[in-house]
């Protein structure tokens, strides 16, 4: 794309067009740090999202179904409520573009050590309400000890700062310190019989060492500073989030409720076990997304050398947007379809005969949290440039297929009513990303997105079901390995014929080299001037 090229070379050129002073000093090409950032990041940090899953399921093998359903129950209000304190804080400290970033470092910090502490304080609240609207009340007292860890996460804001100018290195190694220490701790514990209470105490120890270390590294004083103006400034990004977390809060929490009213605990256990499938690819798919997003953000906020290059710098976007979901999509289809597939090898053979009732949610769930990651890095994009208010919009359609949809499915089917609401939500969403991002993005096309994330993964699930139609037989652990590999091995094979030229790409950025770019599915110069 020349345009993209176009803005992208002026502003390595010319400072007052991104000032890349703020910046990592080794960034030379925002592009090539940016793709080289995602690689790089986004290896390291699967790492850490995949040691959290392990730790999830490892724990489902050592609790009882009744326990796992507590602490789903009790992780859920939590989260929950968490939603309502992630307003964006991080995300306009990111966009901002203040000359005294340790003033604006500073007056981001104090907001979100205000939203935290607020936060515990009505988790202490409201935790008795929740727990009488369960009828459990054996979850009060280890809920308010697990939401100290909001507090403490505060404290961990300085690993903002190198995010912000993209050093990535120092950035990944701050925020793996909470979950590596969590999960080891976690373990730990409840190997040892200590329950969920292991769980509770490893997220306690996660974010104390993770808060610990980044204060003590941070470049600026955790100083409090307080400033009219800029929360008049954050509240205008951070309102419509707002929105949306409260349309999250009222949906998860509603299913909990009704589905403590007709599943039960061993019921949310095994939605618990199989929305963890939707938390690991969602998981993957964020860090690709925030990997690149102090770079959209740079572009974004880049002030124009000329009216033309306004529509340039809209190209840039595009061409990093579609390219980065394709590259979330190229592992995210293939991982929710091998879920799929070997779901019932996985009960069987790794979590136990007693998930064996969870095993068709696992697979609904699965195959519903890959459509998902179709255009799922849209909210990042809005947030780089300051619109906010689609992602409420979306929120809001959210909480209509809830009341419409999932409540009465899940009153007169259960568990697979929760599962049919999933999809009816999922579609929803991707429905209204594909509306937005066409409207930013004129040549995006959402349903050429999906079909080309599908397309790889057709043959190899292909390949598994005639194997297993011609090799009829009892299930083992060595056939289920050796099935395995051979849907890796075509995945790979497939993915390199459909993204031949997008992977070539990638390793040409890996190399430092300024590679011949793949077509993004945008054609030039269609991209909005926002």
């Amino acid at each position: 794309m020349g345009g993209a090229d176009s803005i992208l070379e002026a502003a390595e050129a010319r400072p007052d067009v991104i000032d890349q002073s703020r910046l990592d000093p080794h960034v030379r090409s925002l592009r090539s740090h940016a793709a080289r950032g995602t690689l790089i990041n986004s290896s390291f940090q699967l790492g850490v999202v995949g040691l959290g899953t392990l730790q999830r399921l490892a724990v489902a093998a050592w609790l009882t179904r009744t326990e796992y359903g507590l602490w789903g129950l009790l992780i859920g209000t939590l989260i929950t409520l968490t939603t309502l304190k992630q307003v964006g804080v991080a995300d306009k400290y990111i966009q901002q573009n203040e000359p005294d970033q340790e003033a604006a470092f500073e007056k981001a910090f104090t907001l979100e050590l205000g939203l935290s502490v607020a936060f515990f304080v009505v988790a202490v609240l409201v935790l008795p309400l929740y727990a009488l609207v369960y009828g459990h009340a054996q979850m009060i007292l280890p809920g308010i000890v697990l939401a100290l860890t909001v507090p403490l996460t505060a404290f961990e804001s300085p690993s903002w700062i190198p995010y912000r100018r993209m050093q990535y290195a120092r950035q990944r190694l701050l925020t793996a310190i909470d979950p590596v220490t969590s999960v080891t701790v976690t373990l730990a514990l409840v190997a040892s019989g200590a329950g969920y209470w292991g769980m509770i105490i490893g997220a306690i120890a996660g974010s104390a060492a993770g808060a610990l270390v980044c204060t003590a590294t941070s470049p600026y004083r955790l100083r409090l500073r307080f400033d009219r103006g800029t929360l008049r400034e954050y509240s205008s990004f951070s309102l419509p989030l707002f929105g949306a977390g409260l349309s999250a809060l009222v949906v998860i929490q509603g299913t909990l409720v009704v589905a403590s009213h007709t599943v039960g605990l061993a019921g949310i256990g095994a939605i618990g076990l199989a929305t963890n499938v939707a938390t690991f690819t969602d998981g993957v798919d964020s860090i690709v997304s925030q990997t690149i997003y102090p770079a959209v953000c740079a572009v974004a906020r880049a002030r124009p050398l000329m009216v033309i290059a306004s529509s340039h710098r809209m190209e840039v976007l595009a061409e990093a947007f579609v390219k980065s979901n394709r590259i979330a999509l190229m592992w995210a289809a293939p991982f929710a379809v091998g879920v799929a597939l070997f779901a019932g090898d996985l009960i069987h053979l790794v979590l136990g005969d007693r998930w064996r009732p969870a095993t068709g949610i696992f697979v609904a769930v699965a195959l519903t949290s890959g459509l998902s990651q179709v255009a799922f890095n849209w909210q990042l994009f809005m947030r780089a440039v300051n619109r906010t208010r689609p992602l409420f919009v979306a929120s809001i359609a959210n909480l209509v297929v809830f009341f419409a949809v999932s409540i009465p499915a899940m009153y007169a089917f259960g568990v697979a009513g929760y599962a049919a609401g999933f999809a009816a939500a999922t579609i929803v969403q991707v429905a209204l990303r594909g509306w937005y991002m066409r409207k930013l993005f004129r040549g995006f096309r959402v349903v050429r997105q999906m079909l080309r994330a599908i397309a790889p993964t057709l043959p190899a699930a292909a390949v598994v079901v005639i194997v297993r139609v011609l090799a009829s037989g009892q299930r083992s652990a060595p056939r289920a390995i050796a099935e395995f590999a051979l849907y890796a091995v075509v995945v790979v094979v497939a993915t390199w014929v459909f993204e031949r030229a997008l992977v070539s790409e990638l390793f040409a950025y890996m190399r430092g080299r300024r590679p011949q770019r793949s077509w993004t599915g945008i054609p030039a110069g269609q991209s909005s001037s926002a």
